[in-house]
């Protein structure tokens, strides 16, 4: 699904509906951009944050465990 945008003087670009669509795009979502060594530029959407991830590998059993009792 090729799609054209311009980059403004000030660096900034707007995503073409179809990929917001298509992604599930929405105001405030963040992204992560990767360069590629074959200069491919990779975009990934950050729609979650670390706390709504909280509790989604909790085993039958285990009391879950906070982001502050974490040790990195």
């Amino acid at each position: 699904m090729p799609t054209d945008a311009t980059l403004t003087s000030k660096g900034q670009t707007t995503i073409p509906k179809e990929i917001r669509d298509s992604l599930g795009m929405k105001p405030g979502d963040r992204m992560t951009f990767t360069l590629m060594p074959d200069a491919t530029v990779v975009m990934r959407v950050k729609s979650k944050s670390v706390t709504e991830l909280a509790g989604m590998l909790h085993k039958k059993g285990r009391k879950p465990v906070s982001i502050d009792q974490l040790s990195f």
